[in-house]
């Protein structure tokens, strides 16, 4: 064309007509060039050179030289009548050229007489592949669909397992659709997906062309596509001197041999029939135009086109009355035609469609124009670059209806404004669909890491303070400890490719980061009570059970990638820390482990003590404790061990942190899955039942179980010296003091106590005469000898007469860092005051008696032994049910007291039940005179004086 003076050239696509504008400028300048498609409209005064969509195409210019490309379109159902009237009449003054397949040959003889054929053989070869999956489709392929679902299927897909894709749809804008197939050309994807629109004009970098469907909608029914027109998509693949391949992926099946060899071979069947539509128009009514459109045409080598868009509006329109009242004249009815031609861009529906036509039709006939105020409500709404995919596609396809509508002369006051507005909308709809395309379908972070590795280039990678790693600029993920953690986003082939780029960058960084944490203070190390080992807030390493439970192994969270030389680093450093943590918090067991001194029944209990790792229930060891003489006890007590009337223990081990290393180490020698957590510290007592606990969880943990509390067990040893003293035999009640060192109320001691071995009755009484109850307790206690409370360990006729039963192993919370009292839970607190306070107001108040007395609960603990215990919760709970059915009348005698039974204990009482309180009768003392024995206890801090009493007798 450019060999002419002047030309016009008409092309299938706007995206195309685009292409050779540009090419055309480039070569002979904007000034001459002019650029006419439905939506865009670019005519220099000057112009020589027409670039057009075939429907654009000017008539009557008298230009040198006319193409059309693309001429076998001349059958295509929807648009092949357009192409057949530019093949019958458009012609150039010295040249008309023809573009297209070799099947019009024959038609295109037989219609246009004169004519010569030139062919030009493809210098390229095309190879069928069959079947391939898209995971293994290799670079620079195309894969086509026939729907916009189809296509983001694919190219979501190709996201995920190769980094993305380039979309190309012929529904797109040049300005879209140039910037998508950038992103293929320039390397930044290797993957184009797209519709049939790449099978017309579009020279691209592609190698192979895979087809995910065989079959097409078009626009009326699904069909199979002709081999004609697989060909012409599948000749996409290679161009000029490179061979090409095409097969098929997804759910389309596999092509014939026939298919295969009609498209290799180029052998097609001839097209024998062309779409044709009456062109020579008569506009003097509006019947006499449907007339002309409906022609049949008079040779059999053209057929009538079905009825397209404009058609079916012009009979839609035509039957409205209040459009055919307008129509006066020849001129109104081509303007109504010109209207009817408007695509139907949006797609919503024909009447939608038809009711948009008629606003315009009327608008133009009643005021001459299109009203600016209203066009530019319909533009504003669609200047919104927010939204997704689908949003900005339904925007980008409105505002191209309007952009047709300010190209045509006349419809508006201001073309050149609206025509400018117009443009710049489509513009940036443009621009933000493209956006939103690459971001939905295009993973630059993979994509560039798959192009350097490709290339074998240097990949650069960065750390920052917080452990995010970037490659190339991109997240790729984080550095916990000395493991990579890549993007969870990242998936298949691109979340290895991702890991071969990043742990490839990050070798040194692990070099670096090993020397910096072999040389960490042990203050940034710290184990967690699942056996983890954590540098800060990273994990790694774990604790392994070892052979000795005082020296388990550790196993270190090393990538493969960092190298044998960071990996052994850092468990030497791992198994430095727990080895000092062990000896720093374990320091009084290990010594009691390598003295030499201790022998005989000492060595052998001390070694006990190691195994348990410093806490042992008496019960379990009551043998081994007897056989052990004064000096052996000696021996082991300089190591700190006590030995407590319920347990054996080193009150240096209870503190917080021993105890929380201690359950570890014991979870790990017990093969557990789960290790328990340690009590918080500072509980006296921790629930005993809430949740299921391994075995010998409360010993490990400082704790022993009874009834539905645990309570820690050197206070326990502490509440076992104040009940030395008590009448365990005839009963005896709970005293502040007890309430308070345990900080529980008195339903809860009364529950603590069953699980210790004693019978807690219930019963209720007269408040004032609680005072003198209590001043009768205090007395009694003040009785007890002081050697008692002075001495550690019962002597063992006591441990004997009231060793509770072992411990039960459940579920407790953490041990305090020392003995001190503990601050009773909230709620505890006022049952202890309201006992005291109880005390205070009997002995306070002389004329009580004659006011209406108050009416207090209390327990008496009786010893029953590990055989009765059962028996005494039956018969305490048997004791509330009586209770509960006792009335309101009970409460009679003023001043008596009320025992378990709920009957006033007085005069004219019958006997005494069994098993309640003994009748009171004045003050009384209780005793339990010892049992003779010849033996003396070794235990006893007085033997030694006892034994040389006993020589001298």
């Amino acid at each position: 064309m450019l060999g002419y003076p002047t030309g016009v050239i008409g092309l299938p696509l706007r995206l195309l007509a685009r292409e050779v504008y540009e090419k055309i400028v480039a070569l002979r300048g904007p000034s001459v060039v002019a650029l006419v498609t439905g939506e865009e409209r670019i005519v220099p005064p000057r112009t020589k050179y027409w670039v057009c969509t075939v429907e654009a195409m000017p008539q009557g210019l008298g230009a040198d030289f006319v193409a059309v490309d693309e001429i076998q379109l001349c059958a295509d159902p929807e648009r092949g009548h357009v192409f057949t009237d530019r093949l019958l009449h458009m012609r150039g003054q010295k040249e008309t050229q023809f573009l297209g397949a070799a099947t019009m040959r024959g038609v295109i003889a037989e219609l246009v007489p004169g004519v010569s054929f030139l062919t030009r053989e493809r210098l390229s070869q095309l190879a069928y592949t069959g079947p391939k999956k898209l995971a293994k489709m290799p670079g620079r392929s195309a894969i086509v669909g026939f729907s916009v679902d189809n296509v983001y299927a694919i190219a979501e897909l190709l996201r995920r397992q190769k980094g993305g894709a380039a979309v190309v749809m012929g529904a797109l804008s040049p300005r879209t659709r140039n910037a998508q197939v950038e992103l293929y050309q320039n390397g930044d994807v290797d993957y184009l997906v797209a519709t049939d629109a790449i099978g017309m004009g579009l020279n691209l970098d592609v190698d192979h062309v895979a087809f995910s469907s065989l079959t097409k909608f078009d626009g009326r029914r699904m069909r199979m596509l002709a081999p004609n027109e697989l060909a012409q998509i599948a000749g996409r693949a290679g161009r000029g001197m490179r061979h090409g391949t095409f097969g098929v992926t997804g759910e389309a099946p596999e092509m014939s041999d026939e298919v295969v060899e009609a498209i290799t071979n180029h052998r097609f069947a001839p097209i024998s029939r062309l779409e044709w539509r009456n062109s020579d128009l008569r506009f003097g009514t509006v019947d006499a135009l449907l007339a002309a459109l409906e022609q049949k045409p008079a040779t059999p080598r053209l057929g009538r086109s079905r009825d397209t868009d404009d058609l079916q509006s012009l009979r839609s329109l035509s039957q409205i009355p209040a459009i055919r009242d307008r129509l006066g004249d020849a001129t109104r009815v081509k303007l109504l035609w010109d209207v009817c031609r408007i695509p139907d861009f949006r797609g919503i529906s024909p009447a939608e469609h038809v009711s948009l036509l008629e606003t315009i039709f009327t608008d133009l006939t009643s005021l001459g124009r299109i009203p600016d105020d209203w066009l530019a409500r319909q533009v504003k709404r669609l200047d919104r670059s927010d939204g997704d995919i689908d949003t900005l596609s339904k925007r980008l396809a409105f505002i191209r209806t309007w952009t047709y509508v300010a190209q045509r002369n006349g419809w508006v006051d201001d073309e050149t404004h609206w025509r400018d507005v117009t443009r710049a909308v489509e513009d940036r709809l443009s621009d933000a669909l493209h956006g939103a395309l690459t971001q939905r379908f295009v993973d630059r972070r993979t994509s560039v890491l798959l192009r350097r590795l490709k290339q074998k280039e240097a990949v650069v990678a960065e750390v920052n303070d917080s452990g995010e790693v970037t490659v190339e600029g991109e997240f790729a993920g984080r550095l916990e400890g000395f493991r990579f953690i890549r993007d969870k986003a990242a998936s298949g082939p691109e979340a290895k490719a991702l890991d071969q780029a990043s742990l490839q960058a990050l070798a040194p960084h692990f070099h670096l980061k090993a020397d910096r944490f072999y040389n960490a203070p042990d203050t940034e190390i710290d184990f967690t009570e699942q056996g983890g080992l954590m540098w800060g807030s990273d994990a790694v390493g774990k604790l392994v059970k070892g052979a000795d439970p005082l020296k388990p192994t550790v196993k270190a969270f090393v990538d493969d990638e960092a190298g044998d030389d960071v990996a052994q680093k850092v468990q030497r450093r791992l198994q430095h820390f727990i080895d000092r943590k062990i000896a720093t918090l374990f320091e009084p067991l290990l010594a009691l482990q390598n003295d030499e001194t201790l022998t005989g029944m000492a060595r052998g209990f001390g070694f006990q003590m190691v195994e348990a790792l410093g806490v042992l229930p008496r019960g379990d060891v009551a043998e081994d404790v007897k056989s052990l003489d004064q000096e052996a006890r000696g021996m082991l007590r300089k190591h700190g061990i006590r030995f407590g009337q319920f347990t054996i223990f080193m009150p240096l081990l209870l503190k917080p942190a021993p105890t929380r290393l201690r359950l570890v180490l014991w979870s790990l020698q017990q093969d557990l899955d789960e290790f328990p957590e340690s009590p918080p510290p500072g509980l006296v007592t921790v629930p005993a039942r809430s949740v299921p606990v391994p075995q010998g969880y409360f010993t490990m943990a400082g704790y022993r179980a009874a009834g539905e509390r645990a309570i820690r067990i050197d206070m326990l040893e502490r509440l076992a010296d104040m009940l030395r003293g008590a009448d365990s035999r005839g009963g005896f009640e709970a005293t502040p003091d007890m309430l308070s060192i345990t900080g529980m109320t008195l339903e809860q001691f009364a529950d603590l106590m069953q699980g210790l071995g004693y019978r807690a009755e219930r019963g209720e009484r007269d408040k004032a005469r609680a005072a003198a109850d209590a001043a009768q307790s205090a007395a009694e206690a003040a009785q007890a000898p002081e050697a008692a409370a002075e001495t550690k360990d019962a002597p063992e006729a006591a441990t004997e007469a009231t060793e509770a039963p072992e411990a039960t192993a459940e579920p407790v919370e953490a041990i305090p860092a020392d003995a001190s009292p503990v601050t009773p839970v909230e709620g505890e607190v006022e049952a202890i005051k309201d006992t005291q306070e109880a005390a205070g107001d009997a002995a306070a108040t002389d004329d009580g008696a004659a006011k209406e007395p108050e009416i207090e609960v209390f327990y008496t603990f009786t010893w029953v032994g590990r055989g009765n215990r059962q028996n005494a919760r039956q018969g305490q709970r048997q004791g509330q049910g009586q209770r509960q059915g006792q009335g309101q009348g009970q409460r009679q005698g003023g001043q008596q007291a009320r025992g378990k039974d709920g009957e006033a204990r007085g005069k004219g009482r019958g006997p005494r039940k069994p098993g309640g309180k003994p009748e009171n009768k004045g003050p009384r003392k209780f005793s339990a005179k010892p049992e003779k024995s010849g033996k003396i206890d070794p235990d006893n801090p007085f033997a030694a004086a006892l034994m040389g009493l006993r020589d001298k007798s």
